[in-house]
């Protein structure tokens, strides 16, 4: 792969990161006011986005499959695309079933970006947890701009634009994209070179894709499951802001923790480069089970705080992940093998949303799922020591 083609990869790969992750928090901000157009609980607002949010994880296989065999920057042509035009299908949704089904096909195309997206990043890279790190940057950054952007929009505009104008941005975006493909400069080869290291025995690769499975599937559960849970947590413990400045005023605190957050995952990508990388797996589970205990018991400004120091954590721990999954990986067979990591950790995790809704609806308070997303981060500590130790610290390439 040219150095141009490694560049351009990098910079589509972590825009189409940020892209992806917009309309699952772009929902979650407009829930503060689909709750009174719609005449809806919380609970059962948030249902509406669950079906996307399963296809935003039960499709990546066959995106991950399709771009093994077919072509990886035209699945990613078509996932820009797709994901904008359905975005802007959601945001002239007329009623909670067209709403329901235009998410889900936003789900459906946006699923096309982990599988494809990383595994054609990590085959154009050398340092792979430090591109990883800078690729996760943006994507934290997504739900972030989006929190920020929605509540400006349903403060000035109204709801539907939060959903239309992103859209409309991501299309120009793909037919950018389309462009560059035609002239050459994006392409599906790739001849980075990678560090060995020592190949791993078929117990080993049996037991990391177990305890990945499980690890993913609390991580994410905690991820969708807090993600849904911030704009009411946070206009429900810092009334004055709500009521000051609307909703805009709650989705800059969850734009803040979201950005600031995403950045740590160049610390965690970097570390990863350099140690080892089952120690910053297991730090990153294990840091979260306080943080999440202290934010069911406390409210206020030490709510805030632990929040931002586990969304932190969360995000830092992911370069870490997704280099254990390509050490065990064939080069061939990445985007399929990361499609079924996404099926555990947003497909199966997106249960986190309904256990959210269903916890404040039964107790009208956070205080519950904030201890059971405690006692997941705890059970996914403990699974990560099982985890065979690292024979080498260069960056892990599959052997192929």
């Amino acid at each position: 792969m040219s150095a141009m083609a490694a560049k351009y990869s990098l910079i589509f790969s972590s825009i189409g990161h940020s892209y992806s992750h917009l309309f699952a928090p772009i929902f979650y901000v407009t829930a503060l006011s689909l709750e009174g157009e719609f005449s809806m609980t919380h609970g059962e607002v948030v249902v509406l986005i669950v079906v996307g949010n399963m296809l935003f994880g039960f499709a990546a296989p066959i995106a991950g499959w399709l771009g093994d065999r077919w072509s990886v920057v035209g699945m990613m042509a078509v996932f820009f695309i797709g994901t904008g035009i359905s975005m802007v299908l959601t945001g002239i949704s007329t009623s909670p079933t067209y709403m329901m089904l235009a998410l889900a096909l936003t789900g459906t195309f946006a699923a096309i970006y982990h599988p494809v997206g990383i595994s054609w990043l990590i085959r154009s890279t050398t340092n792979t947890g430090t591109a990883l790190g800078i690729n996760g940057v943006f994507g934290g950054l997504g739900p972030a701009v989006a929190a920020l952007m929605t509540g400006a929009f349903i403060d000035l505009l109204g709801w539907r634009f939060a959903f239309v104008v992103p859209g409309i941005v991501i299309i120009i975006t793909g037919v950018v994209f389309v462009v560059c493909i035609y002239r050459g400069w994006v392409n599906d080869n790739y001849d980075a070179p990678k560090k060995q290291v020592a190949s791993s025995s078929r117990h080993d690769v049996l037991k990391v894709i177990g305890v990945l499975c499980f690890t993913m599937l609390c991580g994410g559960i905690i991820y969708h499951a807090t993600q849904t849970a911030l704009p009411k947590a946070f206009s429900a413990n810092f009334t004055d802001i709500a009521a000051d400045n609307g909703v805009f005023g709650i989705s800059v605190m969850v734009a803040v923790i979201y950005s600031v957050a995403g950045f740590c995952q160049i610390l965690g990508g970097s570390m990863a480069d350099k140690y080892s990388i089952k120690a910053i797996y297991f730090a990153s589970f294990l840091i979260q089970v306080p943080m999440l205990a202290l934010a069911a018991s406390i409210g206020g400004p030490v709510f805030a705080i632990a929040i931002f120091v586990m969304v932190a954590v969360n995000a830092s721990g992911l370069p870490a992940e997704n280099m254990l999954i390509a050490h065990y990986t064939p080069v061939h067979r990445r985007g399929l093998v990361y499609g079924l990591k996404f099926v555990v950790a947003i497909g199966f995790a997106s249960l986190g949303t309904l256990l959210e809704g269903y916890l404040f609806d039964l107790t009208g308070e956070f205080q519950a799922i904030f201890f059971t997303l405690a006692a997941l981060a705890l059970a996914g500590t403990i699974a990560i020591l099982i985890l065979p130790s690292e024979e080498s610290r260069n960056v892990p390439a599959p052997a192929e």
